[in-house]
């Protein structure tokens, strides 16, 4: 089956997420399904061993790349460490690093079958990946996915300093000369909003997405 010929049952209405933003369980990771649910302000986040579980929190945290400004000590990373940036051309390694065990942390929500679905959004040019290299060697970078003028981060991994960060500032420096408006960042910590995230209510953030409603799986993204 292609993808776009696979009947998908309509999640439920945003305003039924309890105060954490848990909206449904259940269902499956399929193409059709994924691209629903971030057209719809959605996106899936489960521990091994659970149901999918599909959320949408209010407030949504959100970068917007004409606000974007990396702070001194970013940009003297960007400039004075050696690294390389790319797209788009290790993003299986990408997912796989994200997923790796992190301090303090049980394990990963980033699961063998969450892989293997976001790859397969990545071979139809939905799903991309940033990465940063340092003497031939991946060393940082992020995923997420590309529709309309909105990019939905979903992970980053960094094994040298600052290597997440940097392939974040170049990656929206990249959206911005692509007209990409928004960048969802779905909850919020300390460290995204360090970057320059904020927090805006649900109802702000859906009536952003709205280049999002009229793109089918199509996207500012440019080939690189």
């Amino acid at each position: 089956m292609q993808f776009g010929q696979k009947s998908i049952e309509p999640f439920p209405p945003l305003e039924a997420a309890n105060e954490d933003g848990l909206l449904a369980m259940g269902g499956d990771l399929s193409p059709e399904r994924l691209v629903l649910a971030y057209r719809s302000g959605i996106f899936p986040w489960f521990n091994p061993g659970e149901p999918i579980l599909w959320w949408s929190p209010d407030p949504r945290c959100v970068i917007f790349p004409g606000q974007f400004k990396p702070s001194r000590s970013l940009s003297k990373s960007i400039r004075h460490r050696g690294y390389r940036f790319t797209l788009d051309t290790a993003f299986p390694d990408v997912i796989q690093q994200c997923a790796g065990k992190r301090k303090n942390q049980p394990g990963t929500w980033i699961t063998h079958d969450m892989q293997t679905a976001y790859i397969a959004l990545h071979e139809i040019g939905i799903a991309h990946s940033a990465e940063i290299w340092l003497d031939d060697k991946l060393v940082g970078g992020l995923y997420g996915i590309a529709l309309g003028q909105v990019f939905f981060g979903e992970s980053m991994f960094s094994h040298q300093t600052d290597a997440s960060k940097v392939a974040l500032a170049l990656l929206i420096a990249h959206l911005r000369e692509w007209n990409f408006t928004l960048i969802d960042c779905q909850v919020s910590s300390d460290h995204i909003l360090s970057l320059g995230a904020v927090e805006i209510p649900r109802t702000h953030f859906l009536a952003k997405l709205e280049s999002v409603k009229g793109s089918g799986t199509g996207s500012n993204w440019e080939k690189t």
